[in-house]
């Protein structure tokens, strides 16, 4: 059964970073899914599909989105084509929604693993500093809520330590990816 790997983490924790590095290591077994984002393409951020409110409602109506949601001011969508990519025997990974987790969960069941990034305070101070979006009031919060996102971590969730260098973070994906493919297809994974 392919997996959907659903990365969580913190504002700044590094998954946009972790998604795009996945892309280009995994390219020959790993599909990245794109989000459909109400928020400009040009906003700087995750490689996305821009969609303007109507496009957004447009495709809820015509059922396009697995998944939908909204956060931060935007609405967020993941497209149906996962669901072609899984059932083609695809793994796939996409940027997820902690609050969404639970319906995400019911839509793609045992399917579904939840890829945990987390960032020690200091690197996540440091990060967030760097990219100059937010004050420091902000930042502040970014923090505090950074220690509570981290005490809901599901038991069962592939963990990445992003405190690092991000090739380091790779390479602990790699070895999980492994760990949960030999798991659900054996030693023949390439067969």
């Amino acid at each position: 059964m392919a997996k959907l790997f659903y990365v969580l983490g913190a504002s700044g924790a590094g998954k946009d970073s972790l998604i795009n590095a996945a892309r280009e290591r995994f390219c020959d077994r790993l599909m990245v899914a794109h989000r459909y984002i109400t928020r400009p393409a040009s906003a700087g951020s995750e490689n996305h599909v821009a969609l303007n409110e109507a496009e957004f409602d447009l495709r809820i109506k015509q059922k396009l989105f697995s998944m939908h949601w909204r956060a931060n001011g935007l609405r967020y969508g993941v497209g149906r084509e996962v669901e072609t990519w899984l059932a083609s025997g695809m793994d796939v990974m996409v940027n997820g929604s902690r609050a969404y987790l639970p319906f995400a969960k019911g839509v793609f069941g045992e399917q579904l693993e939840v890829v945990w990034i987390s960032v020690s305070p200091d690197a996540l101070r440091e990060r967030l500093e760097a990219r100059g979006r937010e004050s420091m009031g902000e930042i502040t919060q970014r923090l505090e809520r950074a220690i509570h996102y981290d005490a809901v971590r599901p038991a069962n969730a592939i963990h990445l330590d992003n405190s690092g260098k991000l090739e380091d973070t790779v390479a602990q994906f790699a070895y999980q990816l492994d760990i949960v493919l030999c798991k659900e297809y054996g030693d023949n994974h390439d067969e």
